[in-house]
C-alpha cells in the first residue's frame, strides 16, 4: 500500500509544477491592434490589407509585413515600426 500512496504524491508534485508553470509563462499575444494603430497615425486607412499585412508581421514576417504596408501607402519607417510592433508585443 505504501507504493501507491507514493506515486499518487509524486503525481500531484509534478501536477503542481507544471500547473505552475504554466501560469508563470506568459502567453503571447498578437498585436494587431497597436501595428493598424501606427499605420492609421500615418493617415493611411486601416483596411483588410493593412489587417493581413500586420497579420504577417505577427507571425515574424517581417519583410512580407513591410512590403505590404509600403504597397498599402504606409511611409517606409513608420511601415517597419508597425511590422516590429507587431511581431513584439508589449
Amino acid at each position: 500500500m505504501r507504493t501507491p500512496a507514493r506515486f499518487l504524491g509524486v503525481l500531484t508534485g509534478i501536477t503542481l509544477v507544471l500547473g505552475g508553470a504554466a501560469l508563470i509563462a506568459p502567453a503571447a499575444q498578437a498585436d494587431i491592434p497597436a501595428c493598424t494603430n501606427m499605420v492609421q497615425q500615418t493617415g493611411v486607412t486601416v483596411s483588410d490589407t493593412v489587417t493581413a499585412a500586420c497579420t504577417k508581421g505577427v507571425h515574424n514576417d517581417l519583410r512580407g509585413c513591410v512590403t505590404a504596408l509600403t504597397e498599402a501607402g504606409v511611409p517606409g519607417g513608420a511601415a517597419t515600426g508597425a511590422c516590429r510592433m507587431a511581431a513584439n508585443p508589449p
